[in-house]
């Protein structure tokens, strides 16, 4: 184990792609045991994707590539501007809660931030919001789609742990709002503090207008939290509903999305869905390991002698899933984490619901936590601002996340107050 954790550190540290950084160390230690298959590590990966939960995260990434390319995405900021644009911070409010809404159809964060940086970012620097505040907002907000169901982390963690998955969905409701409400209080103080003008109220014509236009876009969130919450089809089914609904819309409605294009568009889900499933593959190695070598085992022993109570242990745990989220993707945090801490939080009273959303949060803070936060680098080829430069801009914004966190973490019934009667 010590080889084990040496290596990935070592691979992460030379910034060698993560899933190397899981399944090379990974398949050292196995290969240095000769009484193991080396074929093992091959059925271990397809192990790992070989779950029918995991179809819902290309649905939900080809939903989220076709609203960017068919105006959905510029129709709801353009709604949300209308709503909040005269109010102090008006444009930053904006941004939050597009990416509300964004994240409320493609549970990506990385999709959101390319969504948003394209369209908001010159304005904001036009209107006096300094451009690193800009940008680390945007990053910050667009973290709030893994959050927000429906959430690529949730399904992941659903289907690892076995918690229903249409539980986990209505759980993050609550939780998503007090996550993007801080950065829109902060928003707010700061544009109060630097003077930054207000844009002039909009007319309830315009606000209908921007409504009308925007509506069947609004649409996709309210079809999906009726028909998983009203039972008409499963969180999963709702990812190909989503699909169909947002081509539907964006070629025959809107029309800004040619037909012709769709197959560009499936390309580019395809490449993204391929990225994060060989990452959930490599993680399932890496996670299998830990548990043949009694890693969970050893955890739980070090956990519960440092955790004396409930509060001690939940406040362990964010912080040893903070430190993990500043090196692995959400998606191999759940992978890897999910199974050793459920144990652990079932012994503690912990709901495996509540777990979930403190897991998917942390999964969110990791999002744009240097020095790998993919909405780091996804922003700086947006930009092109220096990586360095941005890892500085998300300071504010990671205090606010982890106060928020905190919230979360020690109020369960911000999570739980909804999920009686799904299933």
């Amino acid at each position: 184990m010590a080889l084990l954790f040496t290596l990935v550190v070592a691979f992460l540290a030379l910034n060698i792609p993560v899933f190397i950084s899981l399944i090379a160390p990974s398949a050292i230690v196995l290969f240095a045991n000769s009484s193991i298959n080396t074929t093992i590590v091959l059925q271990r990966m397809f192990a790992g994707v070989n779950k029918f939960s995991l179809l819902a995260i290309p649905f939900f990434i080809f939903a989220a590539n076709v609203m960017n390319r068919g105006g959905l995405a510029k129709r709801m900021l353009n709604f949300a501007q209308t709503i909040v644009g005269h109010l102090p911070g008006g444009l930053a409010h904006t941004v939050v809660i597009t990416c509300m809404f964004l994240g409320a159809v493609s549970g990506s964060a990385p999709a959101t931030v390319v969504a948003v940086c394209s369209i908001m970012l010159p304005e904001m620097v036009e209107n006096g919001y300094g451009k690193l505040f800009s940008v680390g907002l945007i990053m910050a907000a667009s973290s709030v789609a893994v959050v927000i169901p429906p959430s690529i982390g949730m399904i992941v963690y659903g289907t690892v742990t076995n918690v229903s998955i249409g539980k986990l969905f209505m759980a993050g409701f609550i939780p998503g709002l007090i996550y993007s409400l801080v950065f829109i209080l902060y928003s707010f103080f700061y544009a109060k503090k630097h003077n930054i003008p207000v844009k002039v109220r909009a007319k309830g014509s315009q606000v209908f207008a921007a409504f009308k236009d925007a509506i069947w876009a609004l649409g996709i969130p309210i079809l999906i939290i009726v028909g998983v919450y009203g039972g008409v089809f499963t969180p999963i089914e709702s990812a190909g509903i989503v699909a169909v609904y947002a081509i539907i819309i964006s070629v025959f409605v809107y029309k800004d999305l040619k037909i012709r294009e769709i197959y560009n568009v499936a390309y580019a889900s395809a490449v993204g869905t391929a990225q994060i499933m060989i990452i959930l593959a490599s993680a399932s190695v890496f996670a299998w390991v830990l548990t043949r070598y009694r890693v969970p085992d050893a955890l739980t022993s070090f956990i519960t002698s440092l955790a004396g109570n409930k509060i001690t242990f939940l406040l362990f745990i964010n912080i040893l899933l903070l430190i993990a989220g500043m090196f692995l993707d959400a998606g191999s945090i759940q992978t890897i984490m999910s199974p050793l801490l459920l144990p652990i939080a079932l012994s503690y009273g912990i709901d495996p619901v509540h777990l979930g959303i403190i897991m998917v949060v942390n999964g969110a803070i990791g999002m744009f936590t240097p020095p790998f936060g993919l909405n780091l680098f996804v922003a700086a080829g947006i930009t092109k601002i220096a990586l360095k430069d941005l890892m500085k801009s998300t300071l504010p914004w990671i205090l606010l996340s982890c106060f928020a966190l905190l919230l979360i973490t020690y109020i369960p019934a911000l999570s739980l107050c909804l999920v009686s009667g799904v299933k």
